[in-house]
């Protein structure tokens, strides 16, 4: 975990079981609300949103 607190998409994907992929799909789909990017262009996720993406996992298992 980044030193503020983010996640990259890795992170997040670990976390709720399904590979980065993924989260790339329900993105892309407007399943779930687009990551913001950081500097380098790489998705990062707050604790709020790998909330978010928990309960969306759920919802479909």
């Amino acid at each position: 975990m980044a030193q503020d607190g983010k996640m990259t998409i890795t992170q997040v994907a670990q976390k709720i079981g399904v590979v980065p992929k993924t989260i790339l799909r329900w993105e892309k789909a407007g399943k779930v609300r687009k990551a913001k990017k950081d500097w380098r262009g790489w998705r990062v996720y707050t604790h709020r949103e790998l909330g978010e993406l928990k309960s969306f996992r759920s919802s479909l298992y």
